[in-house]
């Protein structure tokens, strides 16, 4: 059966009245719901975890600043959201739906989180609205309870994972893989073990055409026993932030190809959403949902 990390936090009022600034993650298992592609026993409620995960990936100087809201104000202001008690929560929320979904994806091949792709927090950083890096902290959950020995991230947000680049930059076991806009934010990236840098606009073809190039040589060269799949959906020519130019369709290829190659390959693979932000937000529901609908209809 497919698991999916949901809850309702997730879309909860924070702080002075801010919200996420997306809609999607109370919409999206709304309409998996709806249209039977999910039941009710698909989705289960993460929650906060012991602190002690957190510290195989983040500094715990910078956690208990994040935990305590005690971060120095130029920081802070990096990460975007006005810190609470309630974001923080949230985050740690995520991570939790991100290892147990882990440990789901080695049961039944494949799990997901309907949040989650928090790439761009640092070991001891947070920016862009991600302070806790789940898939870094699944990664370690995972080599840590010896579940796993060898981990590949393939992160397909249009935005690089500059912070699980960073988190293994030194460690072998855990190769990183980011193909992203080559002018999008950060602007300063990091090192990926993998890197490779779109020119604005690129369209279907040549984006599946590298990808199709790319991933299966990377497993046969790396042969990880996992797979985290980062599956943004702001590589869609309409999303505000994105500067390329796929259609949904494209889109859907792109994760017809990673989950049958994961499936094929006998790999277990962990998907977290990432970004989507065009304007019409059934754009990003509908892209999103390929991603669940397929993963229904490869494995089960």
């Amino acid at each position: 059966m497919l698991k999916i990390a949901h809850h309702p936090i997730y879309n909860h009022p924070l702080k002075d009245g801010h919200r996420f600034p997306m809609e999607k993650y109370d919409l999206l298992p709304q309409q998996l719901l709806y249209e039977g592609t999910c039941s009710k026993t698909n989705f289960f409620e993460p929650e906060v975890p012991n602190n002690k995960y957190f510290f195989s990936v983040h500094d715990p100087i910078y956690f208990f600043d994040l935990l305590n809201i005690t971060l120095p104000q130029k920081e802070a202001r990096k990460i975007g959201f006005p810190l609470s008690e309630r974001l923080i929560e949230r985050e740690m929320i995520i991570a939790d739906g991100t290892m147990k979904a882990s440990e789901f994806a080695l049961e039944n091949g494949i799990a997901m989180n309907i949040a989650g792709g928090t790439h761009h927090a640092f070991s001891n950083k947070g920016e862009a609205f991600c302070m806790l890096n789940d898939q870094a902290i699944g990664a370690k959950y995972l080599q840590n309870k010896g579940l796993v020995k060898k981990v590949l991230i393939v992160d397909l947000d249009v935005h690089q994972g500059n912070g699980t680049a960073e988190i293994f930059q030194n460690d072998i076991s855990v190769f990183t893989f980011s193909m992203h806009g080559k002018n999008n934010y950060p602007f300063r990236k990091e090192t990926s073990d993998l890197d490779i840098a779109l020119e604005n606009e690129t369209k279907d073809d040549e984006y599946l055409g590298i990808l199709k190039s790319t991933l299966p040589k990377l497993i046969k060269q790396e042969k990880p026993d996992f797979i985290y799949y980062l599956c943004g959906v702001d590589v869609i020519e309409t999303d505000k932030l994105g500067k390329l130019s796929m259609t949904i369709e494209g889109c859907k290829k792109r994760d017809e190809f990673v989950l049958e190659t994961c499936y094929k390959q006998e790999i277990p693979v962990m998907c977290s959403m990432g970004g989507g932000y065009s304007k019409d937000v059934n754009i990003v529901i509908e892209a999103h949902a390929n991603t669940f609908r397929l993963a229904q209809e490869i494995y089960f």
